[in-house]
C-alpha cells in the first residue's frame, strides 16, 4: 500500500438540502460516517482537501485516516461519492467505519499490463470491466490488481476466473456460481488487421 491516507472532518448538527447548499458555497463538501457500533454522523470535510485526496486513485480501495473535531482518527472507506455532472466539484461523501476484524465488501481498480504483445499481432483491447468487487479484511485490501496480459492473443479473453487475486481476497461475483465468471478484457481483431490479410491474399 501506499502512505496512509488521512483526512479531516467537522462534525455538523444542520443536514438537508439548505444545509448543504450553504456547505458547498462555503467551500465544503457534506458527508457521512456510518457503520460499526456508532451511530451516524454528519461531517463535512473542506473541499480542496478532498479534491485533492481524490486525485490519488489509491483512495477508492484504501482504508481512510478519517478525524472529526481533531478526535482521534477512525478506520473508514470511502463509500460513495456524488460529484456535479459538469463542474469538478464533490456534493456528497459516505464514509463507512471499518473493524479490523470484519471483511470488507469493495470495488478495487484493475490495472492491465503488458498489452504490447496483443497490440502487435493486431489486437485491440476491449476493457469490459475496470474494476471488481471484492470481499477481504482490511489489512488485505489492495490498491489495485493487475491484469497480465503477456500470454493473451488475438481472439483471446481473460475471464474473472484467471485474475491472479492477492492473498486472503475474494472475487464477490464468482461467488454466486460460474454464470458470473464473466470476461474482463477481450482481444479483438482490428480493422486494420483485416485490410492488411486481405490485401496480402
Amino acid at each position: 500500500m501506499s502512505d496512509d491516507i488521512l483526512l479531516a472532518a467537522t462534525s455538523r448538527a444542520d443536514a438537508g438540502k439548505g444545509a448543504s447548499r450553504r456547505l458547498r458555497k462555503a467551500g465544503l463538501v457534506p458527508a457521512i460516517i456510518y457503520g460499526g457500533e456508532k451511530e451516524p454522523s454528519n461531517v463535512s470535510l473542506i473541499h480542496k482537501d478532498l479534491l485533492k485526496a481524490l486525485e490519488n486513485e489509491a483512495i477508492f480501495a484504501h482504508v481512510i485516516n478519517l478525524s472529526v473535531d481533531g478526535t482521534a482518527a477512525e478506520s473508514v472507506i470511502l463509500k460513495d461519492l456524488q460529484r456535479h455532472p459538469a463542474k469538478a466539484i464533490v456534493m456528497h461523501a459516505d464514509f463507512q467505519r471499518v473493524s479490523a476484524n470484519k471483511a470488507l465488501h469493495v470495488h478495487v481498480p484493475l490495472h492491465f499490463i503488458n498489452e504490447e504483445k496483443a497490440i502487435k499481432a493486431g489486437g485491440v483491447i476491449q476493457h469490459n470491466m475496470n474494476e471488481i468487487y471484492v470481499s477481504c479484511l482490511p489489512k488485505d485490501l489492495p490498491e489495485f490488481i493487475e491484469v497480465d496480459l503477456s500470454n493473451t492473443g488475438v481472439g483471446d479473453s481473460v475471464h474473472l476466473s484467471e485474475i491472479k487475486l492477492p492473498a486472503g481476497v475474494e472475487s464477490i461475483e464468482l461467488s454466486h456460481g460460474p454464470e458470473h465468471d464473466l470476461p474482463v478484457v477481450t482481444v479483438q481483431k482490428s480493422k486494420g488487421a483485416d485490410t492488411a490479410e486481405e490485401a496480402s491474399e
